[in-house]
């Protein structure tokens, strides 16, 4: 399949994106990742490995695209897919004693 990364045309296959990763230990996953095989590794590092560019000369988002069109699973960002909802220390005295939270206003 032909994917544009930074404004280059590559010519990529699941096998060969298989073949090019086979080896390569993961880094800690930060940011979008990729799962390739058993492994989730992060978007930047497969497209540095797979394209042989400098990472700053990409985006995580296009290797996330081309990776998603060969059939690979793509994860957003950790802290995008669960955000948290911090509760005043009222709302959280009320948890903490099993009671319904006070109404504000």
């Amino acid at each position: 399949m032909r994917c544009v990364i930074a404004r280059y045309p590559f010519d990529l296959t699941k096998a060969g994106v298989l073949e090019s990763m086979k080896g390569v230990t993961p880094e800690p996953v930060t940011g979008e990742s990729v799962t390739i095989g058993r492994r989730r590794y992060p978007a930047k590092q497969v497209g540095q490995v797979v394209t042989r560019q400098d990472r700053r000369d990409f985006t995580s988002g296009e290797v996330v695209r081309a990776m998603t069109r060969l059939g690979f699973t793509c994860h957003a960002h950790p802290e995008a897919a669960a955000p948290v909802r911090h509760l005043s220390p009222l709302e959280a005295a009320a948890e903490l004693l099993g009671g319904p939270a006070p109404r504000q206003g």
